[in-house]
């Protein structure tokens, strides 16, 4: 990383570069288990803005504070989303693992300025046509339906058969995809593969597949307009073309799948280990509101975002960021940072987390609220249907997923009840 101000010794990493040797990794088992331990750890050894390696020791910037992280995502001028800005791509191998979700795509995902507020403004208003009362009752529909599938057997493990299904099959349906069919079905798959593949699984095969399917459901409902988020698209008057669409709706699809799939999971993880939302003696339980707040607390299904670009050489947290330098951002960690929660103490009562990120490139609105339907909807649907459900294995013996990028359990069995539909 070149240093504009001095002349270090050669292999001497500049003042203020992340290449320091005291970074840290950002891997491991203690991401996996006990990430908030760690970035305790991490505050208290770096403070606000840490030091930090990603895969095959890329420097980088993790940002741990609340204000800091508010700062950031509140500041476009100074922290950028455009990765093209990148100092470090001259030492980025081509198979690099975070390649899919650092190199520039034409999406919203990367636009600036007033590209940005075109793009995310035509993905506001068709979200906004989304009528949330039919949103949930055919996300109690498809719950209804997954549920169905494992009913009688009286055990079900839930991850693979209902949390990832669900919002899949209910952002697929936001869109315009029919439901009930083997096309849909198919497409369900790959959003999962491409998202969150499993061994054997090709995830590029699957992403090329998804993104050939998005570009003929656009090209469908540029003939036949429905009342559904593609046709808005299509039909906003800033005339986004089918490829800006294409980008638009895949990004739209994968931030309501895989994160919204996890704050089920994580939601009921919480319902079924934490004995304040036990059954009481009325058969009654503590709100799922409040569990579904709280996960996104304490286990928010995106625990890092990779990430902003510095515009210029900067101050953050009392560390000299420079141009081009990548910032982390470290959702989790600044969720519950004691400066905010002062005795350790989280409040889920209120919802000033950054789960859905914060500023211009925040979950455009009204997604929260539709992610809110869908989860909620799941949560309730589940534990109606089988009140009497339970883990099937201990609570210790559930093992979260080995990435620092998004909080998920790898399964989570259950048992109940059989019950006949």
């Amino acid at each position: 990383m070149s240093d504009t101000t001095g002349s270090p010794s050669p292999g001497t990493p500049p003042p203020g570069c992340p290449a320091h040797a005291n970074a840290v990794h950002l891997g491991g088992l203690e991401y996996q288990q006990t990430p908030s331990q760690l970035y305790r750890a991490m505050r208290r050894e770096h403070g606000a803005v840490a030091p930090v390696l990603l895969d095959g020791g890329i420097p980088a910037w993790l940002v741990l504070g609340y204000p800091e992280v508010s700062y950031v995502t509140g500041h476009d001028e100074l922290f950028a989303r455009d990765s093209r800005r990148w100092n470090r791509w001259p030492d980025i191998p081509a198979d690099w693992p975070l390649l899919p979700f650092v190199g520039y795509q034409p999406s919203v995902l990367f636009t600036e300025g007033q590209e940005h507020q075109r793009r995310a403004g035509v993905i506001t208003q068709a979200l906004e046509g989304v009528d949330q009362f039919e949103l949930a009752r055919e996300c109690q529909s498809i719950a209804e339906q997954l549920i169905d599938s494992f009913a009688g057997s009286g055990q079900a493990e839930l991850m693979s058969a209902y949390a990832h299904a669900l919002p899949a099959r209910s952002v697929l349906w936001m869109c315009g995809m029919p439901q009930d069919s083997a096309d849909t079905d198919r497409l369900v798959d790959d959003l999962r593969i491409s998202l969150d593949a499993g061994e054997g699984d090709d995830p590029v095969a699957a992403y090329t597949r998804v993104g050939e399917r998005i570009m003929q459901l656009v090209k469908e409902k540029r003939d036949r307009p429905g009342p559904d988020v593609t046709s808005r698209m299509l039909q906003d008057p800033a005339g986004l073309g089918d490829e800006e669409i294409v980008q638009d709706l895949i990004s739209v699809i994968a931030a309501a799948q895989q994160p919204t799939a996890n704050w089920i999971c994580n939601t009921l993880r919480l319902l079924l280990t934490d004995e304040r939302f036990a059954v009481n003696v009325s058969g009654g339980r503590v709100s799922v509101g409040d569990a579904l707040n709280e996960v996104l607390w304490l286990d928010t299904p995106t625990q890092n975002f990779i990430g902003r670009w510095a515009v210029r050489d900067t101050q953050l947290g009392g560390r000299l960021i420079r141009e081009g330098d990548c910032l982390v951002l470290g959702l989790a960690a600044a969720n519950t940072d004691p400066q905010i929660w002062p005795e350790s103490h989280v409040g889920a009562e209120n919802s000033a987390h950054l789960s859905f990120s914060n500023g211009e490139h925040r979950c455009p609105y009204p997604a929260p609220l539709l992610a809110d339907v869908m989860a909620r909807t799941a949560v309730e649907t589940l534990m109606e249907r089988l009140p009497d459900l339970v883990l099937g294995v201990d609570p210790a013996e559930l093992t979260w997923r080995p990435s620092i990028w998004m909080r998920g359990l790898e399964s989570l069995p259950v048992q109940f009840t059989p019950a006949v539909h």
